[in-house]
């Protein structure tokens, strides 16, 4: 389990975090979303230990993660597939892991199949993997350990569709038999076919958080007319949120409200429907555009250390 309770990042007069509380419960996935600069990798460098908090705290299996025995054994963490030697052989990487976890090093071999990594992809340094092949070892290292927990930020970066798949399967036969994941991503449909339920963020504070199916019932209105300028201006005099899907303009409204606002315009409309039936992209651009403010951006000294188990995020919230 993952506890995450008022959680703050300030830099200066500058806040990245703002009293961000969820938690992730055993035998779920979790998708964690928010627009570029929303705050995402900050949470979850201050979750793993490698930002320390203004205030607030974090908790995985019921400890912070600085105070877990042996980090690796309790939760696996992929925050950048970049991040590792690249002068090292995949399974030179996994072995020194491995010695470190006190871990048998033919744990190293079984992991290395199950993300996919054969002998001879193995072999090879790791400055030759393409960022697929990263992303893969960066699993294998996240699983090394047999861990309850999973946190993994954008971990289908470069992977192909058949990849992509394949980490969907494994991510859900981890949840199903009981582990926590959370997971930061930016390809939607893939969350939304993995994940039971949904933390989104934007500007630093969660907008919105549940269970998948219950914030997907409520997304707001999608509407269509063929003068999109004048409904949007209809739209946003009425005083209702506005922001352009890929269908039409989403409104962080009820179908009533929308209607109301065009025909007091005398804007003619030729689509009104529920954003429920555009999935989870509807619902994340409805309450980012509702959310509104500014990408954070950590300053240049930012904490970029290291922890035992993790693999680390080089950058802050200017990547993401």
């Amino acid at each position: 389990m993952i506890a995450v309770e008022q959680l703050t990042k300030r830099y200066g007069r500058h806040t990245a975090v703002d009293d961000v509380s969820f938690h992730c419960e055993p035998g779920t996935v979790t998708g964690f979303l928010g627009p570029n600069g929303a705050g995402k990798s900050t949470t979850m460098r201050m979750i793993c230990g490698l930002t320390p908090p203004t205030s607030g705290f974090a908790t995985v299996a019921g400890r912070p993660y600085q105070q877990l025995p042996n980090p690796g054994r309790t939760v696996g963490v992929l925050l950048d597939a970049s991040a590792q030697h690249a002068g090292r052989t995949g399974r030179e990487t996994l072995a020194v892991a491995a010695a470190t976890m006190g871990i048998h090093s033919r744990a190293v071999g079984e992991v290395l199949d199950r993300v996919g990594l054969g002998e001879s992809a193995a072999r090879r340094r790791v400055r030759a993997y393409s960022l697929g092949m990263r992303q893969r070892l960066g699993l294998a290292h996240a699983l090394l350990g047999e861990p309850q927990v999973l946190v993994l930020d954008e971990p289908a970066n470069g992977l192909d569709p058949e990849g992509i798949f394949w980490m969907r399967g494994l991510l859900r036969d981890f949840a199903d038999r009981g582990g926590t994941v959370l997971l930061s991503s930016h390809l939607l449909r893939e969350v939304e076919a993995v994940a039971d339920r949904l933390v989104v963020i934007g500007g630093g504070r969660i907008v919105a958080q549940g269970g998948k199916d219950e914030l997907l019932a409520g997304t707001g209105t999608l509407v269509r007319a063929r003068d999109r300028l004048a409904l949007r201006g209809a739209l946003e005099q009425a005083g209702l949120p506005v922001s352009n899907g890929t269908d039409g303009l989403l409104v962080g409204a009820d179908s009533e409200a929308v209607g109301l606002a065009a025909a007091a315009a005398g804007v003619a409309l030729t689509e009104l429907r529920p954003a429920s039936a555009g999935g989870l992209e509807q619902l994340f651009l409805t309450l980012t555009a509702e959310a509104g403010g500014h990408p954070t951006v950590a300053p240049p000294d930012a904490s970029r250390s290291t922890a035992t188990g993790a693999t680390a995020q080089p950058t802050e919230e200017t990547v993401r």
